[in-house]
């Protein structure tokens, strides 16, 4: 039985499998943290707009409230759920 586990083929699978994830890894990691993509961050001094609205304004947009909620809202349309006919009684 042991020469049986020492003259296995068939393990190439395996191996391509770990290479594609090793080599996908690696990949993702490049693109997503090279030298390229560094996030250019500015300190509030330098920032021009201190909230969204601002910016949004400055760009020409027109920021608008939402309307509000009722208050009471109506009920769905849906089935109620079914209550169990014996309740778990506490022991």
């Amino acid at each position: 039985m042991a020469e049986d586990r020492l003259n296995r083929h068939g393990g190439a699978p395996l191996k391509v499998a770990i290479a594609v994830a090793v080599f996908g890894v690696l990949g993702m990691l490049i693109v997503t943290h090279g030298l390229w993509n560094k996030p250019k961050v500015q300190p509030a001094v330098i920032a021009n707009y201190s909230s969204t609205g601002e910016a949004a304004r400055a760009a020409g947009a027109q920021v608008m409230p939402t309307e509000p909620k009722l208050q009471v809202e109506p009920e769905p349309l849906v089935p109620k759920p079914v209550h169990p006919v014996n309740p778990a009684a506490p022991r």
